[in-house]
């Protein structure tokens, strides 16, 4: 399937490792030139020379923290022009109520939640002037399973599911497209330390992870390229009738209901 992607250009935040590196990797195969911004600036330079090394695109690397003062602001000015935006950058830290303090409440909030609003509010604008685009949130589906034991997620996550709703029913009056993906437990670092922290406390060992992980369905979590591919066809003509709504991927965890 051809997705008409060569040749565009696509901003990704928290690039250098996990999702957002899978996502790169993804939309530099289809043609797609890049902006990458991380706070590891060695990561990225690691993931450029790889990329760089495969694809005929072109890579310009923006290794900063997105929670410093202007640095949103500071990103827009310095890309010129952008098809794609991916918001990805920010976890939130899992825990219950007593788990979480505020400071670290905060903090997963300000990275995440009102990043890519502030990015969003102001690469929209930048895409709308150009001609259109497509803004991709990945939020998860801590926004869904609504689980005490990741409670400071699922309060970001369904905020973030409101927002690119809320903001993308009536994009298409402006050629934008604004879509969301829930991905569930996914194959990277991250939630192998989630694990380990929920069987250190629920089990009494966090070498005993994979009794949690094979509870997922099909006894794994999910596959990177099963979010990436995602967000490839999302960001491409073949979903230009798609906007405001978000996607779950996490192998039916989220749909599993009881009535008791």
């Amino acid at each position: 399937m051809d997705l008409k992607l060569s040749g565009k250009t696509a901003l990704i935040t928290g690039a250098s490792m996990g999702i957002g590196e899978h996502i790169a990797e993804t939309l530099a195969g289809e043609g797609v030139h890049l902006h990458l911004t991380a706070r590891s600036a060695d990561k990225l330079q690691a993931l450029k020379a790889r990329i760089t090394d495969r694809s005929d695109v072109l890579v310009t690397l923006h290794p900063q923290d997105l929670t410093a003062d202007g640095a949103p602001e500071s990103l827009a000015q310095a890309i010129n022009s952008v098809d794609i935006l991916v918001n990805n950058a920010g976890a939130i830290p899992s825990g219950d109520l007593w788990d979480v303090d505020e400071a670290a409440w905060r903090k997963g909030f300000d990275l995440k939640v009102f990043g890519y609003i502030n990015l969003s509010r102001l690469f929209y604008t930048k895409m709308k002037d150009a001609g259109g685009g497509v803004i991709i949130n990945i939020i998860g589906n801590g926004g869904e399973v609504l689980d005490r034991n990741y409670i400071a997620g699922a309060m970001g996550n369904v905020s973030l599911m409101g927002f690119t709703r809320a903001l993308g029913g009536y994009a298409l009056n402006d050629n934008m497209r604004v879509v969301g993906i829930n991905p569930g437990p996914v194959n990277t670092d991250r939630i192998y330390n989630m694990l380990r922290k929920w069987a250190e406390k629920d089990l009494g060992d966090p070498e005993r992870y994979m009794e949690l992980a094979n509870r997922y369905p099909l006894g794994r979590p999910a596959h990177c390229h099963e979010i990436s591919d995602l967000v490839a066809f999302l960001a491409s003509y073949r979903a230009g009738y798609t906007t405001g709504t978000v996607f779950t991927v996490d192998g039916g965890i989220s749909a599993r209901t009881s009535i008791v």
